[in-house]
């Protein structure tokens, strides 16, 4: 089969081509590095020229209130793209309990670029993981004042960003779903008892405070990031991971 990776190039991109690749397939990798612009439009038709399934990994350059019109415009060009070139299949990454957060602009946006998947012209699969490892470094500098770690005890379950693009790999590979993939990590942490396992492993002088208001996942409420019931869980455990 033949993959056209539109954000090939970028973390989880660069992965699902090498596992695709290895698996026999062909699958290239577009960025704007490679003269693809998911805003303009440039480039996408000859993307996906020949190519059986699109695997859409680009993201927002900001998580604020502009998120929603990036992922508006670079879905319309990018389905406009697709239908043209008789795509067969179209999948793109999400997050788990994305629609159970509208307080944030970023999972709003999230939310809206998988319903204008859904109302598309294009077979489709969403492929939605948890809170990628990767990010947690970032997600502690948010809330670091000096010495001090700010962070809520909103349950997370965090997941390598090698499993998420096994599991794109995999979805891509096979018949659309028409329907949601959920992925996430082994293990639930409160997310400031992951803060203090993180700067454990890697102290930096910094210490972790409980603070329920700190943060972007000060607003997310119950469980909603943890992956539900019918979820595949990787392997990969976060102390592991670390180390």
């Amino acid at each position: 089969m033949k993959f056209a990776v539109i954000g090939g190039t970028g973390l989880i991109g660069s992965q699902v081509v090498t596992k695709l690749n290895a698996a026999g397939h062909d699958a290239v990798p577009h960025s704007q590095s490679t003269g693809v612009d998911v805003i303009t439009g440039k480039g996408l038709e000859q993307a996906m020229e020949g190519a059986d399934t699109v695997i859409n990994l680009t993201n927002s350059p900001t998580f604020d209130e502009a998120s929603p019109a990036f992922f508006q415009t670079s879905m319309d060009n990018l389905l406009a793209a697709a239908g043209k070139s008789d795509v067969q299949h179209f999948v793109i990454l999400s997050i788990v309990g994305v629609d159970q957060v509208p307080e944030l602009d970023y999972y709003r946006a999230k939310a809206l670029q998988e319903d204008v998947l859904r109302a598309g012209p294009v077979p489709y699969s969403i492929v939605r993981a948890t809170q990628f490892m990767e990010f947690v470094d970032a997600v502690l500098s948010w809330t670091t004042d000096g010495d001090t770690v700010r962070l809520p005890t909103t349950p997370i379950q965090p997941i390598a960003a090698k499993d998420v693009a096994a599991a794109v790999a995999e979805v891509a590979a096979g018949p659309p779903l028409r329907g949601i993939h959920n992925v996430g990590g082994p293990d639930v942490f409160p997310l400031d008892e992951l803060g203090r396992i993180t700067l454990a492993a890697h102290p930096d002088g910094r210490t972790v405070t409980t603070d329920d208001s700190a943060g972007m996942f000060a607003a997310v409420k119950g469980d909603v990031l943890v992956a539900p019931k019918d979820a595949h869980l990787a392997s990969t455990r976060y102390t592991d991971w670390l180390s």
